[in-house]
């Protein structure tokens, strides 16, 4: 997948060369120009090259939000009947919200072609998004930091199942149109892409070419997973959680070149903090002087706790503002941004934080406290833990308890036989909905930290013509 730009059918074609074999790809598609584009190139590539055992499948997202859109998505299971892909159309059923109405569509768009994808057998997902979008993203982000953007990413991991790949990223829409033309194919225009009430409308109608952004791309996406890489060799070497809950910092670790304490330290606040993003630049700033200065002391970012002492930096989420969750017998969810949760049990469970830790002995707590990692039950409390708490700051260890995930039903603790029918893991809240493959590396380290599976590997066996 080449940051270069490229004619569409090259792009496809280097797209699919590119790709594990056998693969089955669901399409997505909407019927505008980008995503037909996409759907008929990967058509006509598939169909002349059957020795590379690829085979498509599609699915169509209406979000139900104008009037016409059920009658757009019929059109669109005609062209791929007429084609011979079979298509499937998913409905955002339920209340929208009034705010924020674009986060919550992307959000309800991705999970419903996840499903359709499950029910497809599909090993990926591919959309359409162009070199135009590409732009538009550089140029709004562009409007909020200095610093380089990566941009859209090539390659997201969505929900640690599904791949989503754009093959047509540095392809222009149009080439893509002229290509649509050729073959007489209309496409559907969305009448929100002219509504200027979003930014990426006027975004679009006030934006030059950029002729660098091409180069620009490149750097940054180099830059970046070079940054993920040295990353995850800095949690290596400095970093150790102790019992799920608490991490620390070495001092050397503190000492280490500025950017990547910026990325990892980041990263580790969203994580801890069960937040979907890092930290901004200004709160970043405030926990980098904090965390690199000679004078002891603790601060507050992202609901986080920043414990700086003699044997290094401890952080743990802060024990304030974590609400319960209660599940229903085969419900799932995500507890405070950091335990996934799925309730095995025939009785219905909450989960909270520790009712009154500081009048109680915390060990009790331990007890209670179970890591059900992906690959089976560790207690915390094993492998010498006891010990370890003993080595440990008696503050900074009794916070992290105090943000434990305990479970109850009926109020009483779950005996250890119920709590194995709750699976119970770690959460990464900037990693595990939408992770970029720029962060991939660092992420799949946290992963072997925190002692939960790894992350599913990109169905590619190459990048830019390298094997991988």
């Amino acid at each position: 997948m080449s940051p270069e730009t490229a004619p569409p059918q090259q792009a496809i074609l280097q797209f699919l060369l590119s790709l594990q074999s056998p693969a089955r790809i669901l399409v997505a598609i909407s019927g505008g120009s980008d995503s037909t584009g996409l759907l008929l190139l990967l058509d006509e590539a598939v169909k002349a090259a059957p020795h590379l055992k690829m085979s498509l499948c599609a699915a169509t997202v209406d979000h139900a939000l104008r009037a016409g859109s059920a009658d757009e998505a019929r059109e669109v299971a005609a062209l791929c009947t007429s084609l011979g892909i079979p298509h499937t159309n998913m409905i955002w059923e339920g209340d929208k919200p009034k705010t924020g109405i674009m986060a919550a569509a992307r959000e309800a768009r991705y999970g419903l072609l996840a499903t359709a994808a499950e029910s497809f057998e599909a090993d990926l997902i591919v959309t359409g998004h162009t070199f135009d979008d590409q732009r538009e993203t550089l140029q709004m982000r562009g409007m909020r930091t200095e610093q380089i953007s990566t941009g859209i990413a090539d390659a997201v991991l969505f929900n640690r199942r599904f791949w989503i790949l754009r093959p047509l990223l540095f392809s222009s829409r149009a080439d893509i149109r002229a290509f649509l033309k050729e073959r007489g194919v209309p496409w559907i225009d969305d009448p929100s892409n002219e509504d200027v009430t979003y930014e990426r409308v006027r975004t679009r109608r006030k934006l030059s070419a950029d002729a660098g952004a091409e180069r620009n791309i490149r750097a940054a996406w180099e830059a970046r997973l070079a940054l993920s890489a040295r990353g995850a060799e800095w949690l290596d070497r400095h970093f150790t959680l102790h019992g799920g809950l608490l991490g620390q910092v070495t001092p050397d670790g503190l000492r280490q070149d500025r950017a990547v304490l910026d990325y990892a330290l980041g990263r580790l606040t969203a994580v801890f903090g069960g937040q979907p993003f890092a930290p901004g630049r200004a709160h970043m700033a405030h926990i980098l002087a904090s965390a690199t200065g000679s004078e002891p002391g603790r601060m507050t970012v992202g609901r986080v706790v920043f414990d700086l002492r003699r044997d290094g930096l401890y952080l743990g989420r802060e024990s304030r503002g974590i609400l319960p969750l209660v599940l229903q017998p085969g419900e799932a969810g995500v507890w405070d941004g950091r335990f996934y949760a799925r309730n095995g049990s025939a009785a219905s469970i909450e989960i909270q934080a520790p009712k009154d830790s500081g009048a109680q002995d915390t060990s009790r707590f331990i007890e209670s406290i179970t890591a059900q990692t992906r690959g089976g039950w560790i207690p915390v409390t094993s492998t010498g833990m006891r010990e370890c708490m003993q080595r440990l700051p008696k503050g900074a260890w009794k916070r992290a308890v105090a943000s434990a995930p305990v479970l109850s039903a009926e109020g009483n603790l779950l005996s250890e036989e119920s709590a194995r029918m709750v699976e119970l893991t770690p959460y990464f809240a900037p990693f595990d909905r939408f992770l970029t493959r720029f962060d991939f590396i660092f992420a799949n380290r946290l992963s072997a930290v925190f002692a939960t599976a790894p992350y599913a590997r990109l169905p590619l066996r190459s990048i830019d013509g390298k094997t991988i």
